[in-house]
C-alpha cells in the first residue's frame, strides 16, 4: 500500500461512542525549532498534489503546513500510543528521528525507565539519582535469562556477552560510549561487577574483588570533575576479564587511551584537576603524610585555577580510604603507595616553583626557593641542578653543545611540561602494576572486555585532544556499522530472504583523510620533525593538500588558523594553535636526566622504558600470559629502535594503540552502550530534546534506526501474526498451516508484494507495514464494536418496548378493573350510606332530643336545688348576722364601758392624787382619828372593786384560776356587806382586809409567774415548732442529698467499675499486644538464628563438598588427563553454587574406587569435627531452651499481672483474697491428699502381698505409722480452713449492716448520728469491697466453670479426632479393593488386638512396678529389723531378695521370641551399608515397601549393637550411615526421588533415635512395648544432632533441586503462558523477541507447574515423609513460584498490563485450588503468594482519583513502596481502550506511602530459604512386627 493512504482524516466520531473505541485522526511530527518535534493532528485528508497540511497542534493551535516543492516529503507519522514506551526502539511501526525522541522521553519521565534497547545497541540515559536497581538481587534476577525476556538493563547486556562466551567460545566486547557526564564510567563499573558476581573466582584469591577494586583507583588518578560531570573520565580505558574453561574470573588486564595530561596543569573555571591530588590535601593532617609537607588545596597552583575544590556530597578523605584501602587490596605495598604519595605531592611543590625575569631571554629562582626545595627533597634530587635545569636548557648541533638560558614564560612552560610528564609516567606505572596484581598464573581461556571510551565531543574551542577523540569515534562508528550491517545480512541470510543491498554511511573517506598517507596526522608528523615547523605552516599545507579536493575538509570563512572537518556526527572546527606541541610532548632531556639520578628509588623506576619494573605485588618474573587475541605484527629489532620509539609523535601512538584496539575488538562479538546525558544542569529526570537528539546522532542510534528502516525492519513469527491479526481472517481462511493462512491473508490485504517477505519462521515488513495493518485492525475492530453495539442496542430497544407493551397492557387490565371495582365498591356504598345516613338521622336526633332533655331536667334541679340553697344560705346568713351583731354589738358596749371605766379610773386617779397630795397633810394630821380609818375603808373598798374586776378579768382569760377568783370575790363581797352592816367591827375586818391584801400580792406574783410561764412556754413551743420546721426540712434535704450523693456515687461506681471493666480490657489487649509482640519477636529471632544455623551449616557442606571436589580433581589431574569443556545447555546460568561446577565434569561419576578409599579415610576426622559442632549445636541449642524458658516466665508473669488487674481489691480486698486462695488451695491440698490416701489403702487392699499386708508386719504399721501423721495432718488443715471461714464469716457481718441500710428510721437515725463525710466515705468503701470479693468469688467460679468446659471440650476433641481417624481407616478400606480390604481388615483387628495386649501390659507393667516399690520398702523394713532382731534373716533368703526385683522384667520376653532388634557381624557392615543406602534404589522401596524401611532397619541394627553394649560397632554404624547418605546424595543429588527419599528416611531415623532414648519427654506415646525397646547402654544426644544437621542438609538440597525443576517453568507457566486464551494482546516487538506466550510444544504452562507440584507430593507422600515436613516444603515451593514470577513481573514492562494481572489472579487461583486438593492450605504456603496477588490486584484496579490511591495503599500491605510505584510506572496498555497511569498519581501513591517503614529492595530474595524444623513425630509400627524383604538383600541379618 502507498505511504499516502496512511495520511487521512477518519470520519467524526459519534457520541455515543465509547472512550476509546472512537477513531482517532492521523497524528504527524513536524519540526520545531524549541522542541526539535512537535506533535499534531490532520484535520484534512492529504491527497496527491497538495501543496498544504491543515493540522492541529496539541497546546490548540491550527497550523497550516506547507510541504517542500522540491522533495514533497510528508511529516514523519506518529506511532500509536500502544506502541509509545516500548523497551525496543526497533518494535515501532514507524522507525524515524521523532518517533525515537518520543519514546525515550516517554520512558525516562514518565516511566522513570533509563534503559531502553535499539536494535543491538543499549541507550542508557543518566538519571543523575541513585537508583535501586543495582543490587545483587537485580544481578541474580538477570543471570541465565534471555536478553529479551527482561526489561533492558546493563546486566542483561552483560548477561548476553556472558553467554555468548560460553556458548559459542568466542571472546567478548562491550563497548560502552557517550559524551562526559553521560555514565559511561558507571556504566562499565556496573558491566563489571555482574560478571565479578555471576561468574565468582576460580581460585581463592578473590580475583573478582580486584577487579572491582581497581575501579577506585583509576578514578581517583583518572577521573576529574569537569563541568558537564563531577566524576568525569579523563582518559580511555579497556579492561579485559580474562574467564577459565569453567567461565570464572581468573585475572584482567587494561588498556589505557589518550590521557588527558594538560588538566595536571591547567583547570577551567568551575573544574578541577585529578582526585587523587584533592583526596592528598584532604588526608594531610595524618602521621604518615606530614612528610609530604601539604596543606589545603587552595594554597597549591595546580589544584585552584578552578576555583571549585570541593564537590558536593563528596567526601575526599573517605575516598583518600577506599583509595588506600583498593590499593592494598591489589598487593601495592605500604612503602610503594607512599612512594606514589610523594611523586604527586612533588608535583604539587613543583607547580608553586615561581621564576623571576633578568631580562626578556633569561629568568631565575629565588635563592632558597622552598616549594623548590621540598619538591626536590621528595623526590631525592640535587636542589641546585633542578634549579639549573629549569632556566636553562642544552642545545646540540652537529659539532658542539652549548647551554642557552630560556625566558620566564618558556621556564614555566618547561616546568608544566615536566609535570605533565611525571604524572603521564605515573599513571602508565600504576596501570602496569595494577595488571600486574590482576594478572594470573592460569592459563586465560577467553574474556569480555569492556571498553570505557569518550564519545563524540565538540566545543567552542576544539583543539589536539578533541581530534583524537572524534577520530577515535570515526573508527568505532565505523565498526558498529558494519556490525550492524553483518548483523541485517545474517539474518536475512538465516530466513532465507532475497538480499538486496541496503545503502548506509560509509565513514571510510573521513578516516582516510585522518590517517592515510598525506592525511592530517601524517602532515602532523612531518610538520612535527621540521626544526621551525609552526602551526600557521602546518595550516596552509593542510589547506594546500585537503581543501577543494576533498569533500569532508573545510576552511572557515575569517580563520586562515582552522579548519573543519565533516564528522559522521557533525561538522566540527578545529584551531590549529597548539597541535605541534600536544603532537610532539616535548620535555627537557636535562630533567629527565635530574629525575633519573635521584636518590628515591621509584622515581627512576618510572623513567626505565627498556628495562621492566620492580613488581610491588612480587609477581613472578615470567610475565602476563598473552590473552587470546590477535597481537600486532612484531617487528625486527634494530639498532636505535628503541630510541626512535620513543620519539613517536603522540598522534602516531594513538594510530597505533587504535588501530591495535579495532583488531582486538573485530576478532570479539561487540555489545553497544550508548550513554546519553538528558541535559547540561545534572537534574534529575530531566530531558533536553535538544542535547538528546544531538547525543543520539553523535552516537549512531539514529544510524542504527536508519539501517533497520531501509530493510525490513518489522519482524513477526507466524504465530504471533495469526495471534494479533486473527480479527483480520475469515474462517474459510484459517488452514491448519499457519504459515500458508498468513500468507494468503497479506497477499489480500497488501497487494504490493515489495513490502513484505516471507522467511522461514518470520514474516518481514517494510517501515509503515505494521502500522497499516494496525489501522486496519483497528478499522475492523471499531466496525465490529460499532455493530455489536447497533446489535445489543437494537436487541435492547427491543427488549424494552417488548416490556413496556407488556406492562402498559398489565397496567390498563389492573387499571380497568381497579376502576370497575372502585365503581361496584362506590355504588354499594352510595346505597349503604343511604342507610346509614337514614338511621344515623334518627339517632342523632333522638340522641340529641334524649341529650336535651336530660339537660333540661338536670338544669331545672340544679337550677331549683341552687334557689334552695340560695334562699337558706340567706336565712343561715341573717342569723348568723344576728349572733354576730349581736355579739359584736356586746363586745363593742363592753370595749366602750371598759374604755370608759378606764378612762374614768385613770381620772380619779389623777384627781385623786392631787387630793391626796393637798390633804397629805391633812392625813399625817388625822392619822389616827376614826375619820381618817373610815375614809382608808372607803379607799380600801375602792381597791378591791378594782382587784376583783382585775380577777374577773384574769378570770376569763385564765380558766384554771376561774374558781379561786370567784371565792375570793364572794368572800370580799360578804366582807363588804358586813363592812357595810356593820362598821363596828372595823378592827376585824381591818385585819381580814390585811391579810385580803397579802393573799392578793401573792395571787399577783403567782399571777405574773403564770404569765411568764405561759409566755416562756409559747416562745418554747415556738421555738420547737421552728426548730421542728428547721430540722425537717434539714432532714428532708439531708435526704435528697443523700440521694443525690447516692445516685452519683452508684453513676461513679458503675463509672469507675466500668472503666475498670474498660482498663482491663485495654491492660489486657496490651497485654496481649505485647506478649504476641513479643512471641513474634521471639519467633522471630528463633528463626534468625535457626537460618544462621542453618546457613553456616550449609556453608560447611559447600566447603566439604569444595574439599572433596578439589580432592577428586586432584586424583583426575594426577591419573586421567584433562578433557575438553563441554557445555551442555546454551542458557546455562552461570549463577549456581559451586557443586553444579563440579557436575559439569563428564568424567566425575567414573571415578574409580580406589578413589573413594581416600575419603573413607578422613571419616573419623569428619565425624569428629561434626561432634565438636554439635556440642556448639547443643550449647545454642540450651541458650535457645533457656531463651524459651525465660519466654515462658514472661508469660507467666503477664497472665499473673492480668489476674491481678482483673482482681485487684481496695484496702482489705487482697488480703479477702489471699485468704479465700489460701482456703482453696487447703481445699485442695486436703483432696490431694485424701486421694491418695484412697489410693493407699487400694493399693494396700488389693495389689499388695497377704504378708506385706497383714497386722503387725513392719510395712504394715509403717504404713499406719503415715496414715496416723497424714490424719493428724489433716486435722491441723481443717482447723485452719475452719478458722480462715469463720474470719471471713466476721468480715462479711461486719461489712454487712454497712451495705442493708433499707429501714427509713434507721437511715434517718444514721444520718443523724453521721457528723461528717468520712463514715458514708468509709460505708462507700465497704460496699465496693463487698462487691468486689463477690465478684472475685464469681470470676473464681466462672475459671473453674471454664476449666472444667475446657476439659470437656478437650475430651470431645479427643474422641472427634479418633472418630475421625476411625473414618478415615474406614473410608481407606472402602476404597481398597476386596482382597486388600480383608487384608487391611486383618492389619487393623491385628493392630487393635496388638494395642489392647500392650495397654493391659502396661497397666500389667504399673502394677509391677508398685509391688516392686512395696518390696523395696519391705526390704528396707527387714533390715531394720534384722538389726533388731538377728533371728529373723534366717527366714529371707538372699535369692527370693535378689530375684523379686528382676522377676517383672523377665515376664515379657517370655512371651515373644523377637525383640525388635537386628544382628549382623562387623565384617559385614560395609555390605549393609551398600546394600541398603548405597545401591538402594528408592522407587521401588517406596512403591513395594513400608514408608522408611531403611531407617527402621538401621535403628534396628543400633539397638542390637546397645543391647551388646559395643560402643565401637555403634559408632563405626552411625559414622557409616551419615557418610554412606551424604555420598548418595553428593552421586545423586540433582534427583528429586533420591533426595526425597533419603531426607524421609534421615527424618524417621532421628524420630526413632529419640522415641526410644528412653527421655520422658519422647516416651509420651509410646506403648509399653515400645518402651520395653528403648536403649540402655548409650546416649546418642549427639549423633541426633549430626542427624538434624544432615536432615537439614538434605532439605536444602532438596529445596534447591525442585527450585532448578520449577525455575524454567515458573515465568513461561505463570506469566507468559496464556491460561485464559484471547486475554492477552500480542503486541509488536522488536529485534530482541521475547519468549512468545503462544503455547508452543516446548513452552511450559500452568498445568506442568500443576502436574510437577502434583509430582514433588506424590513422591513424599510415598516415601513417608513427615505432614509437617510436607507443609514446609510446600511453603517453600509456593515462595519459589511468588518470588520469580514477582521478580520477573518487575523486570519486565511488557508483563504489566490488565490482561496479565488477570491470568496471574487466575493462575494463582490454580494454585490455591491445588493446595485445598492436597489439604495444605494451612501450611502457610498461600500467605507466600500475597505479594504476588496484591501485584495482580494492583494491575487491575483503577488508577486515576484519590480514592484509588487510598484504595490501593491499603490494599498493598505486602508490597514495599519501590514495589508499588515500580509496578505503577512499568503499567502498559495492550489496546487502545486502556489508559496509562499519569505521574501525578504514582506521586500521590509516593506521598501517601512515605511513612511506609519497609525495605528499599527492589526484588524478593528468591534464593530465601525458610529455617526447617523436625517436630517430633513419634511411630505407631512395632519393631517386632516389622519384616525384612529378600529384595534388599540383607540375608546376612539375623532377627534378635
Amino acid at each position: 500500500m502507498a505511504a499516502s493512504e496512511l495520511y487521512t482524516k477518519t470520519s467524526p466520531c459519534s457520541p455515543d461512542w465509547p472512550v476509546g473505541i472512537c477513531p482517532a485522526f492521523a497524528r504527524v511530527w513536524i519540526p520545531d525549532p524549541e522542541e526539535v518535534w512537535k506533535s499534531a493532528e490532520l484535520l484534512k485528508d492529504y491527497k496527491p498534489g497538495d501543496q498544504v497540511l491543515l493540522l492541529h497542534l496539541e497546546e490548540g493551535k491550527d497550523l497550516e503546513y506547507r510541504l517542500d516543492p522540491k522533495t514533497k516529503e510528508l511529516p514523519h507519522l506518529r506511532n500509536p500510543d500502544i506502541l509509545v514506551g516500548e523497551n525496543d526502539l526497533t518494535a515501532l511501526s514507524y522507525l524515524h528521528e521523532p518517533a525515537v525522541l518520543h519514546n525515550l522521553r516517554v520512558r525516562f519521565i514518565d516511566s522513570k525507565l533509563i534503559y531502553t534497547y535499539c536494535g543491538i545497541v543499549l541507550v542508557a540515559i543518566n538519571p543523575y539519582e541513585q537508583l535501586p536497581i543495582y543490587g545483587e538481587d537485580i544481578i541474580n534476577a538477570y543471570s541465565g535469562q534471555n536478553m529479551g525476556d527482561m526489561d533492558p538493563h546493563i546486566f542483561a547486556v552483560a548477561e548476553e556477552a556472558y553467554k555468548q562466551m560460553a556458548r559459542d567460545e568466542r571472546n567478548q566486547s562491550i563497548i560502552v560510549s557517550g559524551e562526559s557526564g553521560a555514565g559511561k564510567t558507571v556504566s562499565a563499573k556496573y558491566a563489571m561487577r555482574y560478571f565479578a558476581t555471576v561468574s565468582g573466582s576460580a581460585s581463592e584469591a578473590n580475583v573478582e574483588e580486584k577487579v572491582l577494586a581497581s575501579n577506585p583507583i583509576m578514578e581517583s588518578i583518572g577521573n576529574a570533575k569537569t563541568t558537564r560531570n563531577d566524576n568525569s573520565s579523563r582518559f580511555g580505558k579497556y579492561i579485559e576479564i580474562g574467564f577459565d574453561k569453567r567461565y570464572r574470573i581468573i585475572g584482567a588486564n587494561m588498556r589505557t587511551y589518550l590521557l588527558e595530561k594538560s588538566r595536571v596543569v591547567f583547570q577551567a573555571e568551575e573544574e578541577r584537576n585529578y582526585h587523587i591530588f584533592y583526596q592528598l590535601c584532604a588526608s594531610a593532617k595524618l602521621p604518615e603524610f606530614k612528610m609530604l609537607r601539604l596543606g589545603d588545596a587552595n594554597n597549591f597552583h595546580y589544584t585552584k585555577q578552578g576555583g571549585s575544590p570541593v564537590i558536593e556530597g563528596v567526601d575526599d578523605a573517605k575516598e583518600m580510604a577506599h583509595t588506600r584501602q583498593a590499593c592494598t587490596l591489589l598487593g601495592i605495598s605500604e612503602s610503594y603507595q607512599m612512594g606514589i604519595f610523594r611523586i604527586l605531592a612533588g608535583i604539587l611543590h613543583l607547580g608553586n616553583v615561581g621564576f623571576t625575569s633578568r631580562d626578556s631571554d633569561s629568568c631565575t629562582i629565588p635563592p632558597k626557593h622552598e616549594p623548590l626545595g621540598i619538591f626536590c627533597d621528595l623526590m631525592g634530587v640535587d636542589y641546585e641542578e633542578m634549579c639549573h635545569w629549569l632556566c636553562h636548557r642544552k642545545l646540540a648541533t652537529a659539532t658542539e653543545t652549548y647551554i642557552k638560558p630560556i625566558s620566564k614564560l618558556q621556564a614555566t612552560n618547561a616546568r608544566d611540561a615536566l609535570a605533565k610528564h611525571i604524572y603521564a609516567k605515573l599513571f602508565n606505572w600504576i596501570v602496569d602494576h595494577v595488571n600486574q596484581a590482576l594478572h594470573s598464573a592460569v592459563k586465560q581461556h577467553s574474556f569480555i572486555g569492556v571498553l570505557d571510551i569518550y564519545g563524540f565531543e565538540t566545543f567552542e574551542i576544539n583543539s589536539f585532544e578533541q581530534f583524537c577523540i572524534n577520530y577515535a569515534n570515526e573508527k568505532l562508528q565505523q565498526q558498529f556499522n558494519m556490525h550492524v550491517f553483518k548483523l541485517e545480512q545474517e539474518e536475512y541470510m538465516k530466513e532465507q530472504i532475497p538480499w538486496t543491498l541496503i545503502d548506509f554511511y560509509d565513514n571510510q573517506p573521513c578516516i582516510n583523510l585522518i590517517e592515510s598517507k598525506l592525511g592530517i596526522l601524517d602532515l602532523l608528523d612531518e610538520e612535527c620533525k621540521m626544526p621551525k615547523g609552526t602551526d600557521d605552516t602546518w595550516a596552509q599545507k593542510l589547506y594546500n593538500t585537503h581543501l577543494n579536493k576533498c569533500a569532508l575538509f573545510e576552511k572557515p570563512r575569517l580563520s586562515n588558523k582552522a579548519f573543519i572537518i565533516q564528522h559522521f556526527a557533525d561538522k566540527v572546527e578545529y584551531q590549529c594553535e597548539g597541535f605541534l606541541e600536544k603532537n610532539k610532548d616535548t620535555v627537557f632531556e636535562e630533567q629527565i636526566k635530574v629525575l633519573k639520578s635521584s636518590k628515591f628509588k621509584m622515581l627512576p623506576e618510572l623513567f626505565q622504558d627498556d628495562e621492566k619494573s620492580i613488581s610491588p605485588t612480587s609477581a613472578t618474573s615470567s610475565g602476563r600470559t598473552p590473552l587470546t587475541r590477535t597481537p600486532a605484527k612484531p617487528t625486527k629489532g634494530r639498532p636505535g629502535q628503541m630510541a626512535k620509539e620513543h620519539k613517536k609523535t603522540v598522534g602516531h601512538q594513538f594510530r597505533n594503540s587504535l588501530h591495535l584496539l579495532m583488531e582486538t575488538l573485530n576478532a570479539t562479538t561487540p555489545h553497544y552502550v550508548r550513554c546519553i546525558k538528558p541535559n547540561d544542569f545534572k537534574f534529575p529526570f530531566t530531558f533536553d530534546e535538544k542535547r538528546a537528539v544531538q547525543q543520539l546522532r553523535a552516537c549512531g542510534v539514529l544510524e542504527t534506526i536508519r539501517i533497520s528502516a531501509a530493510g525490513f525492519p518489522s519482524r513477526w513469527t507466524y504465530q504471533e501474526f495469526f495471534s494479533r491479526y486473527r480479527v483480520l481472517m475469515k474462517q474459510k481462511d484459517v488452514l491448519g498451516d499457519r504459515k500458508q493462512t498468513c500468507k494468503n491473508v497479506l497477499e489480500k490485504l497488501i497487494l504490493d508484494k515489495d513490502k513484505y517477505q516471507f522467511g522461514k519462521t518470520k514474516i518481514f515488513f517494510r517501515a509503515g507495514q505494521v502500522a497499516y495493518l494496525e489501522k486496519l485492525r483497528a478499522d475492523k475492530l471499531r466496525a465490529a464494536c460499532i455493530r455489536i453495539q447497533k446489535t445489543i442496542r437494537g436487541w435492547l430497544l427491543r427488549k424494552k418496548y417488548l416490556r413496556m407493551q407488556k406492562a402498559a397492557v398489565t397496567v390498563q387490565r389492573y387499571v380497568r378493573g381497579y376502576q370497575a371495582r372502585c365503581y361496584a365498591k362506590f355504588l354499594r356504598r352510595t346505597k349503604a350510606a343511604t342507610i346509614i345516613q337514614k338511621n344515623w338521622r334518627m339517632y342523632v336526633v333522638r340522641r340529641k332530643y334524649k341529650i336535651r332533655r336530660a339537660a333540661t331536667i338536670v338544669l331545672q334541679s340544679y337550677l331549683r336545688g341552687f334557689l334552695a340553697r340560695n334562699r337558706y344560705h340567706k336565712i343561715l346568713r341573717e342569723h348568723k348576722a344576728i349572733i354576730l351583731q349581736k355579739w359584736v354589738r356586746g363586745w363593742l358596749a363592753r370595749t366602750h364601758y371598759k374604755r370608759s371605766m378606764h378612762a374614768i379610773i385613770y381620772l380619779q386617779c389623777c384627781f385623786r392624787r392631787m387630793m391626796a397630795k393637798r390633804e397629805l397633810k391633812k392625813l399625817k394630821i388625822e392619822a389616827r382619828s376614826v375619820e381618817r380609818y373610815k375614809k382608808l375603808h372607803i379607799g380600801m373598798e375602792n381597791k378591791i372593786m378594782q382587784l376583783q374586776r382585775k380577777v374577773d378579768e384574769q378570770n376569763k382569760d385564765y380558766k384554771c384560776l376561774m374558781e379561786k377568783l370567784t371565792n375570793l370575790e364572794g368572800i370580799y363581797n360578804s366582807e363588804t356587806e358586813k363592812l357595810r352592816s356593820d362598821l363596828e367591827r372595823l378592827q376585824l375586818s381591818e385585819e381580814e382586809a390585811k391579810v385580803a391584801t397579802g393573799r392578793v400580792l401573792s395571787l399577783q406574783e403567782e399571777i405574773a409567774k403564770l404569765r411568764k410561764d405561759l409566755e416562756q412556754t409559747r416562745s418554747e413551743k415556738k421555738s420547737i415548732e421552728e426548730r421542728a420546721d428547721k430540722y425537717k426540712q434539714e432532714t428532708e434535704q439531708l435526704m435528697s442529698n443523700l440521694k443525690e450523693e447516692n445516685t452519683l456515687l452508684k453513676q461513679e461506681k458503675e463509672t469507675l467499675n466500668h472503666r475498670i471493666v474498660e482498663q482491663a480490657k485495654e491492660m489486657t489487649e496490651t497485654m496481649e499486644k505485647k506478649l504476641v509482640e513479643e512471641t513474634k519477636q521471639l519467633e522471630l529471632d528463633l528463626n534468625d538464628e535457626r537460618l544462621r544455623y542453618q546457613n553456616l551449616l550449609n556453608e560447611f557442606s559447600r566447603l566439604e563438598e569444595r574439599y572433596d571436589d578439589l580432592k577428586e580433581e586432584m586424583t583426575l589431574m594426577v591419573n586421567v588427563p584433562k578433557p575438553g569443556h563441554k557445555r551442555t545447555d546454551s542458557t546455562h546460568s552461570s549463577n549456581e553454587s559451586e557443586y553444579t561446577f563440579s557436575s559439569e565434569i563428564p568424567e566425575a561419576e567414573d571415578i574409580p574406587s580406589r578413589a573413594e578409599e581416600p575419603s573413607e579415610k578422613k571419616v573419623p576426622l569428619d565425624m569428629s569435627l561434626f561432634l565438636k559442632l554439635q556440642k556448639r549445636v547443643t550449647e545454642l541449642e540450651q541458650e535457645k531452651q533457656m531463651m524459651q524458658d525465660e519466654l515462658d516466665h514472661k508469660e507467666e508473669q503477664v497472665l499473673r499481672s492480668k489476674a491481678k488487674e482483673e482482681e485487684r481489691p481496695q484496702l482489705r480486698g487482697a488480703e479477702l483474697e489471699y485468704e479465700s486462695l489460701k482456703r482453696q488451695e487447703l481445699e485442695s491440698e486436703n483432696k490431694k491428699l485424701k486421694n491418695e490416701l484412697n489410693e493407699l489403702r487400694k493399693a494396700l487392699s488389693e495389689k499388695s502381698a497377704p504378708e506385706v499386708t497383714a497386722p503387725g508386719a513392719p510395712a504394715y504399721r509403717v504404713l499406719m505409722e503415715q496414715l496416723t501423721s497424714v490424719s493428724e495432718e489433716l486435722d491441723v488443715r481443717k482447723e485452719e480452713v475452719l478458722i480462715l471461714r469463720s474470719q471471713l464469716v466476721s468480715q462479711k457481718e461486719a461489712i454487712q449492716p454497712k451495705n442493708t441500710m433499707t429501714d427509713s428510721t434507721i437511715l434517718l437515725e444514721d444520718v443523724q448520728k453521721m457528723k461528717d463525710k468520712g463514715e458514708i466515705a468509709q460505708a462507700y468503701i465497704g460496699l465496693k469491697e463487698t462487691n468486689r470479693l463477690l465478684e472475685s468469688q464469681l470470676q473464681s467460679q466462672k475459671r473453674s466453670h471454664e476449666n472444667e468446659a475446657e476439659a470437656l471440650r478437650g475430651e470431645i476433641q479427643s474422641l472427634k479426632e479418633e472418630n475421625n481417624r476411625q473414618q478415615q481407616l474406614l473410608a481407606q478400606n472402602l476404597q481398597l479393593p476386596p482382597e486388600a480390604r480383608i487384608e487391611a481388615s486383618l492389619q487393623h483387628e491385628i493392630t487393635r488386638l496388638t494395642n489392647e495386649n500392650l495397654d493391659l501390659m502396661e497397666q500389667l507393667e504399673k502394677q509391677d512396678k508398685t509391688v516392686r516399690k512395696l518390696k523395696k520398702q519391705l526390704k528396707v523394713f527387714a533390715k531394720k529389723i534384722g538389726e533388731l532382731e538377728v533371728g529373723q534373716m534366717e527366714n529371707i533368703s538372699p535369692g527370693q531378695i535378689i530375684d523379686e526385683p528382676i522377676r517383672p522384667v523377665n515376664i515379657p520376653r517370655k512371651e515373644k521370641d523377637f525383640q525388635g532388634m537386628l544382628e549382623y557381624k562387623k565384617e559385614d557392615e560395609q555390605k549393609l551399608v551398600k546394600n541398603l543406602i548405597l545401591e538402594l534404589k528408592p522407587r521401588g522401596v517406596a512403591v513395594n515397601l513400608i514408608p522408611g524401611l531403611p531407617a527402621y532397619i538401621l535403628f534396628m541394627c543400633v539397638r542390637h549393637a546397645d543391647y551388646l553394649n559395643d560402643d565401637q560397632k555403634v559408632r563405626s554404624l552411625l559414622t557409616s550411615t551419615i557418610n554412606s547418605i551424604k555420598k548418595v546424595l553428593k552421586k545423586r543429588g540433582d534427583d528429586f526421588e533420591t533426595v526425597s527419599f533419603w531426607l524421609s528416611n534421615t527424618c524417621r531415623f532421628l524420630h526413632c533415635l529419640k522415641q526410644y532414648s528412653g527421655e520422658e519427654g519422647f516416651m509420651k506415646h509410646n506403648t509399653s512395648r515400645q518402651n520395653e525397646h528403648c536403649l540402655t547402654n548409650f546416649d546418642l544426644a549427639e549423633y541426633r544432632q549430626v542427624l538434624s544437621d544432615l536432615a537439614i542438609q538434605i532439605y536444602q538440597q532438596l529445596v534447591r533441586v525442585l527450585e532448578n525443576i520449577l525455575q524454567p517453568m515458573i515465568v513461561s507457566g505463570m506469566l507468559e503462558h496464556e491460561t485464559i486464551q484471547g486475554v492477552s494482546g500480542v503486541k509488536p516487538t522488536g529485534l530482541r523477541k521475547r519468549t512468545s506466550s503462544i503455547a508452543d510444544e516446548g513452552t511450559y504452562t500452568l498445568d506442568s507447574i500443576l502436574r510437577q507440584l502434583n509430582s514433588f507430593h506424590s513422591v513424599m507422600c510415598q516415601h513417608g515423609m513427615d505432614p509437617e515436613l510436607i507443609k514446609q516444603v510446600a511453603k517453600q515451593m509456593f515462595y519459589i513460584v511468588g518470588a520469580v514470577t514477582l521478580n520477573n513481573l518487575l523486570l519486565r514492562k511488557d508483563m504489566c498490563s490488565w490482561s496479565k494481572g488477570m491470568q496471574i489472579r487466575y493462575n494463582v487461583s490454580q494454585l490455591e485450588e491445588w493446595l485445598r486438593d492436597k489439604n495444605l492450605m494451612n501450611s502457610g504456603a498461600k500467605e507466600t503468594l500475597e505479594p504476588l496477588i496484591q501485584a495482580a490486584q494492583l494491575l487491575q484496579v483503577k488508577k486515576k482519583t484519590d480514592d484509588d490511591a487510598e484504595a490501593i495503599c491499603s490494599m498493598c500491605g505486602a508490597l514495599t513502596t519501590a514495589q508499588i510505584v515500580k509496578v505503577l510506572n512499568l503499567y502498559t496498555p495492550v489496546n487502545e481502550f486502556e489508559e496509562r497511569v499519569s505521574v501525578s498519581f504514582i506521586r500521590t501513591i509516593q506521598m501517601r506511602l512515605r511513612d511506609r517503614k519497609d525495605s528499599p529492595q527492589l526484588l524478593m530474595d528468591a534464593k530465601h530459604i525458610f529455617p526447617v524444623t523436625f517436630p517430633f513425630n513419634p511411630s505407631s509400627l512395632a519393631l517386632e512386627t516389622i519384616q525384612i524383604p529378600a529384595s534388599l538383600g540383607l540375608g546376612f541379618i539375623s532377627r534378635v
